[in-house]
């Protein structure tokens, strides 16, 4: 729970976070290598110095870590994890759904564990989709675009295969369809995380909810033009929101941006942890006042309440979380850890 200067105390919902092993023991070849390599590129540029990690820290952290910065010494109440296989990349998979939902199982009451799956893999991910229904009975998916299978080097949200997949999505239930838009990670091809194929799949999957993380950075007109037309798109702050430490005003021109074209209901926090822990966020977001010039050119403003709805409120709509009932549940079993 995090409690502002004025004592309010404010649900967090961490909408993007991960439980990865990017570990040399695990790393299949040199673009494993080079993939974790480019994410704890992006953590020392973008943290505060007090907040960097050991690089071994970084490439496979504990979930004593894990507990401890997000609902210990962090603000969060509750996270969702993001799949990412990768099993291009890694041995045993970058960021998988059984040890995420292993690790959950200790407070699994704070999870939502999203599933992945690649459309490229034709009938073998329509019955990927139905084992993940049945035996993790999971709300959510994590596409990542760019990933790559073989020879291909990417796919697109609109191919029929994909297509395919999100009708048998729709049919189980699994309405949340969180999507990869954002900076490149070496290997990954730039060109796979262009945004206009959400613009597709939004407008044909009305009951499905598109979750553009990272905003489509550094593609944001592309993204907003899209997501202001598209009521069933949503901007995800994972990746964007770091920028309110080492270039504030930009992060002011992205949630400006967002405010104006997407909407204060439709913006969700997400730390990207481990590449971020989420305490220095929310502190430094709900401290945050956007630049008068800003405010007047765009007619918006980043007020308490709007700030609420998206370190929280937003995704608990979603997901279809009781906050209330989450509040008198996590106050009666409060997190620890065997150090504790």
């Amino acid at each position: 729970m995090y409690k502002t200067p004025d004592g309010k105390e404010i649900f967090v919902i961490d909408g993007h976070i991960h439980f990865w092993d990017g570990s040399p023991e695990n790393q299949a070849n040199i673009h494993g290598k080079q993939f974790i390599e480019c994410f704890y590129a992006y953590h020392t540029a973008l943290s505060p110095k007090e907040q960097l990690w050991e690089k071994s820290k970084f490439e496979k952290y504990s979930e004593d870590d894990l507990y401890r910065d997000l609902f210990i010494d962090g603000p969060d109440d509750m996270a969702i994890i993001q799949t990412t296989v990768l099993s291009d990349f890694y041995k045993t998979g970058f960021g998988c759904i059984q040890r995420a939902t292993d690790m959950a199982a200790r407070a699994k009451d704070r999870f939502i564990v999203n599933g992945s799956f690649d459309p490229r893999d034709g009938e073998k991910a329509l019955e990927y989709i139905h084992f993940m229904k049945e035996t993790y009975d999971i709300t959510g998916v994590k596409m990542y675009t760019a990933e790559w299978n073989g020879a291909s080097k990417g796919w697109r949200l609109d191919d029929p295969q994909a297509y395919r997949c999100f009708e048998l999505c729709e049919k189980l239930g699994i309405k949340n369809i969180h999507v990869h838009k954002g900076p490149t990670i070496i290997p990954l091809n730039k060109d796979a995380f262009d945004v206009h194929d959400v613009d597709h799949a939004a407008t044909d999957f009305q009951g499905l909810n598109w979750i553009v993380e990272h905003c489509g950075l550094p593609r944001l007109d592309d993204f907003c033009w899209i997501a202001v037309q598209e009521t069933n798109v949503y901007g995800g702050l994972a990746v964007a929101l770091p920028f309110i430490h080492g270039r504030p005003r930009y992060f002011a021109e992205v949630i400006a941006e967002l405010l104006f074209w997407v909407g204060e209901d439709k913006i969700l926090f997400g730390s990207d942890y481990a590449i971020w822990t989420p305490q220095w966020l929310v502190d430094k977001f709900w401290n945050f006042e956007l630049p008068e010039d800003i405010k007047q050119e765009r007619g918006v403003d980043l007020t308490p309440e709007i700030k609420e709805k998206i370190l929280g409120l937003n995704a608990a709509k979603l997901y279809n979380i009781d906050i209330e009932a989450k509040r008198k549940a996590f106050a009666q079993s409060p997190v620890q850890i065997a150090a504790e």
